[in-house]
């Protein structure tokens, strides 16, 4: 077994958890001073989204230098404080890396914008201007993806904002560059990385190919000999075009690639089919249950899972697909339980462990995410209703993840003394730290419960190597599925519902005992009636065969 198996990992978003010196920005200090609590939650990891020197056109996901840290985090005496603290905790730091892009401040670029002849010049992708754009592919962050350098009198591709050029990955001096930093890091002590838009690096735009590239996995097990395998990492790909079926080769058994990766299978399926992320439609719970079904049987015995719902890229779960208002707490504990009951390696994003919610700002200039902004004023050019755009953003946006982390009742949450970069959730009132620190029924304390069942708990291996099997598969309002093994079976049911729901078929649950539900009155009465977003866990020891 891996140490990574058996982990359970903390995304942290140092701009919004803590804020140290009063200036509204999150930082390093900050982290450090909240790794009790990270203890206290029993985390093993935490993944730090990204720290180094940038001008946070992308709040750090255009990186100008990787050896530096960015000022308002702190610096890199600050970074080895860190790494040090949370090693004596037993916590590991994994760095967000990305090196699909750099900054158009990097110096590489700085470099290759000078010359056709600069050596750094094919670190990027250019094409001539010929008159027009080389091809018409478009952003990640909308409108076109080629940018014209006047200089050189090239177009150089961009697959999010102008001031993020992708790297060309074809480039053996570029991959070298690349891995030399990699183990940089490494050197440093860190536990691992998180490989951002990493299915992006291979691409093909002259054939208009820019995921999976032909060359993907020849770059993926490169870049593994030359960095993570002579260490024990964790690695995890960030892979939206990935199936379970492709994550088998990422993730596979032999570490020739990655620990595992994100599959965002289940993230798009409220995505309307051939329109943009903003476009969304309610879920339909059974194709939820095949595509988690099938991401669990397929990768057992051959791969790993990433296990989550949420990210700095993604809105808040609980308003996304549950009920933030009546039946929040209970809908939190639901999601949690039926994610982490399943075979992988759990991801808590700051917040969810405390049930943290979608915030609905009241005018545009309140939100900071440039993806948000561009689809704000792209819209309105088209003429979409404000109330639609608005809408959208209050479902999907980026910024719903990115609200301060909500600490206590104090001012600001607690998570500053100066005025916070982007404003906090009004509900921090009722939703923080402090206040459920000491509640035995916190939305908290239930993950806490979780994270303790998972590593620690008589069914820890069951819920580690066990097997899967979907129950009641086309029931339209309950997710239920058994994990099971020679000797131990747990059965986890949860309702998605605001409303009673019942089990459909008959269920013989003798000799099953309650391992964890979200009601404290739990009893096993499963086959007659779920109440609103009753979620459990049934244990049963098996004579072994």
């Amino acid at each position: 077994m891996k140490w990574w198996q058996n982990s359970v990992v903390y995304q942290i978003y140092p701009r919004s958890f803590c804020d140290s010196n009063g200036d509204g920005i999150g930082d390093i200090q900050g982290i450090i001073s909240k790794l009790d609590y990270l203890e206290h939650l029993g985390i093993d990891v935490i993944w730090l989204s990204p720290v180094y020197a940038s001008p946070n056109e992308d709040n750090g996901y255009d990186i100008s230098d990787y050896y530096a840290i960015n000022p308002e985090y702190g610096n890199m005496l600050d970074m080895e404080e860190l790494i040090e603290r949370a090693n004596q905790k037993g916590i590991r730091i994994i760095m967000d890396l990305v090196a699909n892009h750099t900054s158009s401040e990097h110096q590489w670029f700085q470099e290759a914008i000078k010359s056709k002849y600069n050596p750094h010049h094919d670190f990027y992708v250019f094409r001539e201007n010929r008159g027009t754009v080389p091809s018409d592919l478009q952003s990640v962050f909308l409108g076109s993806a080629w940018e014209l350098n006047e200089n050189t009198q090239e177009y150089y591709l961009h697959m999010f904002a102008k001031s993020q050029p992708d790297l060309n990955w074809h480039n053996p001096e570029l991959r070298a560059s690349i891995y030399k930093m990699i183990n940089w890091w490494i050197d440093k002590g860190i536990g691992g990385f998180r490989l951002d838009v990493i299915d992006l690096i291979a691409k093909e735009v002259d054939e208009n190919l820019i995921g999976d590239g032909p060359k993907l996995h020849e770059y993926i097990r490169e870049m593994n000999a030359n960095t993570f395998s002579k260490h024990d990492l964790l690695t995890v790909g960030e892979t939206w075009g990935a199936t379970a079926e492709k994550a088998i080769k990422y993730s596979n058994l032999d570490g020739s690639e990655f620990s595992m990766i994100f599959n965002f299978e289940h993230i798009l399926l409220d995505q309307q089919k051939g329109k943009e992320k903003w476009d969304y439609q309610d879920l339909d719970l059974l194709d939820l249950k095949k595509v988690f079904s099938n991401q669990q049987r397929t990768l057992h015995n051959k791969g790993w899972n990433a296990l989550f719902w949420n990210n700095h890229d993604l809105p808040r779960i609980v308003s996304r697909w549950g009920d933030d208002q009546t039946y929040r707490t209970l809908s939190s504990k639901m999601f949690a339980t039926l994610l982490h009951m399943m075979q992988g390696t759990p991801y808590i994003y700051q917040g969810e462990e405390l049930g943290m919610t979608n915030v609905r700002f009241e005018g545009i200039d309140e939100y900071k995410d440039i993806e948000t902004l561009n689809m704000y004023t792209q819209r309105l050019e088209k003429g979409y209703p404000l109330s639609s755009i608005m809408d959208s953003i209050y479902k999907i946006g980026r910024d719903n993840a990115r609200t301060p982390m909500q600490w206590s009742s104090d001012t600001h949450a607690g998570f500053t003394s100066g005025r916070p970069w982007i404003n906090v959730n009004p509900n921090y009132i009722d939703i923080n730290v402090e206040s459920q620190l000491d509640k035995n029924d916190s939305v908290l304390n239930y993950y806490r419960q979780l994270v303790f069942l998972r590593k620690h708990g008589e069914w820890s291996e069951i819920i580690r190597e066990g097997r899967f099997r979907l129950i009641e598969e086309n029931h339209p309002d309950i997710f239920a599925y058994e994990r099971f093994t020679d000797t131990q079976s747990l059965i986890v049911i949860c309702n998605f519902k605001s409303e009673f729901s019942k089990l459909e078929e008959e269920h013989d649950f003798t000799g099953y005992s309650t391992v964890l539900s979200n009601y404290p009155d739990f009893s096993k009465n499963v086959g007659i009636n779920l109440r609103p977003y009753e979620s459990v866990v049934l244990g049963k020891h098996l004579v072994s065969m």
